[in-house]
């Protein structure tokens, strides 16, 4: 996920995003909490579009 692509998007939109990668995110824990995950690189793309996400909330914020 591009930051060009997240700053067209709506707050709503982010927000839902965000919700869903923090599922995401729990799920890929659980997974590798129990031995299951196949894709240990997973965990570092969640976080950082979460990050991406956040970052974009808070520039529409200040602006």
């Amino acid at each position: 996920m591009k930051i060009n692509e997240l700053r067209q998007k709506t707050k709503d939109e982010l927000g839902s995003m965000l919700l869903e990668l923090a599922r995401e995110q729990f799920n890929l824990r659980m997974q590798k909490g129990t031995g299951q995950l196949s894709k240990p690189d997973q965990v570092k793309k969640v976080r950082r579009d979460i990050a991406r996400i956040h970052t974009v909330l808070n520039e529409m914020a200040s602006a």
